[in-house]
């Protein structure tokens, strides 16, 4: 039985940043997804779209509300999305508030693709794992957990995401 599809929509985030050496800083040329899909040697039949390439701290309820009009208009059943950790319970909950009949799994890093230490890589992973596998709804996968978009939270003093009690 061959895979369902998956549609890939990328947001920015620091999944997504390179670092400029002589100004610095970090900064978004394009996404790092097809590079890193292949680099895992991903066999799955995906379609990868760049919504925007933001920082989380600077996305508003339109760049939101873009993304959840991406999800809708998807003829793809899983998704996976790219976001910015910071942001990303927003985002998700505007998601998991619409009940969209898919199976949705938003994902990011702390430490960026191009530093070679990112956690960015096994979280793209589980986030295809887990959308090919959980039943229709909204989660986050970071650091080998997935959780329900309801209640998700990240913890600002150890940068892991949980429930709220």
């Amino acid at each position: 039985m061959d895979p369902a599809p998956i549609r890939v929509l990328v947001t920015g985030g620091t999944f997504d940043k390179a670092y400029l050496e002589l100004e610095g800083r970090l900064h978004f040329r394009a996404t790092h997804v097809p590079e890193m899909l292949e680099l895992g040697r991903c066999k799955l039949p995906i379609e990868v779209e760049t919504l925007m390439l933001v920082d989380s701290l600077d996305m508003q309820d339109e760049h939101r509300a873009s993304v959840l009009e991406a999800v809708l208009r998807a003829t793809e059943e899983r998704i996976v999305v790219t976001h910015g950790t910071d942001t990303m319970e927003l985002t998700a909950r505007t998601l998991g508030e619409a009940s969209p009949k898919k199976t949705i799994v938003l994902t990011g890093a702390m430490v960026p693709y191009t530093f070679g230490s990112s956690d960015g890589l096994f979280n793209l992973g589980s986030a295809l794992a887990f959308a090919q596998s959980l039943p229709h709804g909204v989660y986050v996968a970071m650091n080998g957990r997935c959780l329900p978009w309801k209640g998700v939270h990240k913890d600002r003093t150890t940068g892991v995401f949980g429930l709220r009690g």
